[in-house]
């Protein structure tokens, strides 16, 4: 399996990223990994060129770029190559810490969409109580139709599935309530929708149950769900300051600190977005993971092993399935 991974691409870049897939290197036997970036760059923060292969680009997509411009002007950029590779099969699967709107723009551009689907979808992965939920979409459509919520279940349902080993998780569409009147028109039709689906839909969720666990999927449109996640990124991040200012506030909290150090790692691992690797764009027609934008080796190495775990599973050829059964299902009732 080819893994093609923009070293460019992030706040961290190339060092991280060239530390990420070395770690999975050495991880994983039956993956090659292709780092493309800027040669002097990587030249300088790469210790071990044995391991990985590279690919010389000249070009980087910085973040306060036009997508869609980016992605067309730059055609050597360590982003544009990279999708380039997966397109012509030379990849198995591309990774990018970058510029999100470009990933989008490129892989529509260069790949296209999964037959049948609107619009693709970002589907991270959130920590929860009761183990982890996918969100879709995080960000990728801030305008959506209902057949785009029902499209992202669906997409998201299929995800879960291979992702977690469950074969019928729960499926949510975010609201303002529980109630199946409540919300705006958008959200009204969209859940109409989902329930006739081929699904395992437990109805409409509030922003307070997601931490819960209460669904292993949530839809919702792109800004609603961007605004989710990183309220969720704020928080964990802010239990995980509040957590060392109280046990180092003075000698008997540090006593209090090391004795309760093995639960104190559990709970911070638990809530680390760095342990689930990636976002996916689910509705490409080939394997393209959206890594954060800060992300270190830690988390490049994780966005590897989801990756091959995408790959692996054939998760667009079964999300293709479904999306096949969805369409039959709607034209009849037409």
């Amino acid at each position: 399996m080819k893994i093609a991974i923009d070293a460019m691409g992030g706040d961290y870049a190339p060092l991280e990223i060239i530390k990420g897939a070395e770690l999975a290197i050495e991880k994983f036997d039956n993956i090659e990994i292709i780092l493309l970036g800027n040669k002097e760059m990587i030249n300088k923060n790469n210790k071990d060129e044995e391991k990985l292969k590279y690919i010389y680009t000249t070009e980087i997509i910085s973040n306060n770029e036009s997508p869609v411009t980016a992605i067309r002007k730059k055609k050597n950029s360590s982003m544009s190559v990279g999708l380039d590779l997966l397109n012509s099969d030379e990849a198995d699967a591309f990774l990018s810490a970058g510029n999100t709107g470009a990933l989008m723009a490129g892989a529509l551009l260069k790949i296209g969409r999964i037959k049948g689907i609107d619009r693709p979808a970002l589907a991270p992965i959130l920590p929860t109580l009761k183990g982890a939920t996918v969100l879709v979409d995080a960000g990728s459509n801030t305008e959506c139709k209902p057949i785009n919520l029902l499209q992202f279940a669906a997409m998201g349902y299929v995800y879960a599935q291979k992702m977690f080993n469950i074969d019928n998780p729960r499926v949510g569409l975010f609201n303002v309530g529980v109630e199946e009147e409540k919300g705006n028109d958008l959200t009204k039709q969209a859940y109409a929708l989902i329930k006739n689906a081929n699904l395992n839909f437990i109805g409409n969720v509030e922003g307070r149950d997601i931490a819960y666990g209460v669904a292993e999927v949530v839809a919702c449109d792109g800004f609603v769900g961007n605004a989710i996640l990183k309220s969720m990124e704020g928080t964990a991040s802010i239990i995980s300051l509040l957590l060392k200012e109280e046990f180092n506030r003075n000698l008997l909290t540090r006593l209090s600190a090391f004795l309760m150090i093995g639960g104190i790692k559990r709970i911070i691992k638990k809530m680390d977005y760095t342990e689930y690797g990636g976002a996916p764009l689910l509705g490409i027609k080939k394997p393209v993971i959206k890594a954060h934008g800060s992300s270190k080796a830690k988390a490049i190495y994780n966005a590897i092993r989801q990756a091959k775990n995408f790959v692996e599973m054939d998760v667009l050829t079964h999300i293709q399935k479904q999306i096949e059964i969805i369409g039959d299902d709607l034209n009849a009732r037409k």
